[in-house]
């Protein structure tokens, strides 16, 4: 099993699990936790993570492997 897992979720983010490190266009790093969610509809206000902003917006999406 992997150290890191990414699941997408139906209709909402990226949900992160493990040992992870985000890092912005200049290498500096994000807080973060042993779970993040990271926005994939583009509308959050709080990029690269999630706020719930899918919701309000409609976003779907239900991909499967």
């Amino acid at each position: 099993m992997a150290d890191t897992t990414i699941k997408l979720l139906d209709d909402g983010p990226y949900l992160v699990s493990g040992s992870v490190e985000v890092q912005d266009a200049e290498g500096k790093r994000f807080a973060t936790g042993d779970q993040i969610a990271l926005c994939r509809c583009g509308h959050s206000a709080n990029k690269p993570f999630c706020d719930g902003a899918h919701k309000a917006n409609a976003f779907k999406d239900a991909t499967r492997a």
